[in-house]
């Protein structure tokens, strides 16, 4: 019976069988390999999908920060705005009002270089007295009062709104507020 199976047709039969079976071997083997694989990626996978979920909670939880650190900047901003605004206009009105009190004195005292001469007749014209000091001569060409108080308001606006440009520029939106210096203790020597 071997004879028989040992005729070509056997032999490519059992050549046949062989091919296949080596076949089915390599096969066994290749399934095996991408099982492996295929746990291997899932489990990379399950991985990346656990870091971006925390790179999802960590962008949330920064965003919130992030908005409640800029709501108490603004806050923060906003206040010191505020204190500006109400210390400028503090010391506006306080310069106004110790101008005009100025100007108003100056209204009330009697002129310095009014008709020295007796008698109770009215001025003629004359030779002007000499300047009894240096100021006085320079004086000549000051404004009237009304003039001059208004001149000085728009000084004191001007000059508070210089104040008021420069402490607003030092109010920093987008940083930390400074802590307060302490002021040094002086020596007693």
């Amino acid at each position: 019976m071997i004879l028989k199976l040992l005729n070509w047709q056997g032999m490519a039969g059992f050549a046949a069988s062989l091919a296949l079976a080596i076949l089915l071997m390599v096969q066994k083997g290749e399934t095996h390999h991408w099982k492996k694989a295929s746990a291997g990626f899932e489990q990379l996978y399950r991985q990346e999908q656990s870091a971006l979920a925390t790179t999802v909670a960590n962008t949330r939880a920064a965003a919130d920060q992030a908005r409640a650190a800029d709501h108490a900047n603004l806050i923060r901003v906003a206040t010191d705005q505020r204190a500006i605004n109400e210390r400028t206009e503090h010391d506006f009105d306080a310069r106004l009002i110790a101008a005009r009190a100025a100007a108003q004195r100056l209204r009330v005292q009697p002129q310095t270089g009014a008709d020295s001469r007796a008698g109770g007749s009215p001025p003629m014209p004359g030779v002007p007295d000499a300047a009894s000091r240096p100021a006085q001569a320079a004086g000549e060409d000051r404004l009237r009062d009304p003039d001059a108080l208004t001149a000085t308001e728009q000084a004191i606006q001007l000059d508070e709104l210089i104040k008021w440009i420069k402490a607003q520029a030092a109010v920093l939106p987008n940083s930390e507020p400074e802590p307060q210096k302490q002021p040094r203790a002086r020596c007693g020597w």
